[in-house]
């Protein structure tokens, strides 16, 4: 299982940071206000930069994913795998869906930011 924070840098740009699972199990008990989501997406799909649309982790229930920053750095996700998504502001990041079957996703809203 991969766990992966995407987060704006002081720099303005969206970065990656690879999270632990002792350090999800405590994310995922911040669970904020809002609806959990159900995200069904054909492939192959892609998304220009866009900012997270709130603080959320997104566990990736099937399909293949590919998140990209602005320096190019990439990180494909598959089933099981969980995005925390803190990209509220800045440049934002790309998402794709890759290959040929849909992507299917769980977005789950967070209170706060897991690091600052």
């Amino acid at each position: 299982m991969k766990i992966v924070r995407v987060y704006s840098g002081s720099d303005g740009e969206s970065h990656f940071e690879d999270v632990t699972p002792e350090e999800l199990a405590e994310i995922v008990n911040q669970v904020g206000d809002g609806d959990v989501s159900l995200g069904i997406r054909r492939s192959p799909t892609f998304s220009d930069y866009h900012n997270a649309p709130r603080l959320q982790y997104v566990v990736n229930l099937q399909g293949t994913a590919e998140f990209e920053t602005a320096d190019g750095t990439k990180c494909r996700m598959g089933p099981g795998d969980v995005l925390i998504a803190e990209d509220i502001e800045g440049h934002g990041h790309i998402a794709r869906s890759l290959g040929e079957e849909t992507r299917i996703s769980l977005a789950i809203p967070l209170k706060n930011k897991t690091r600052h």
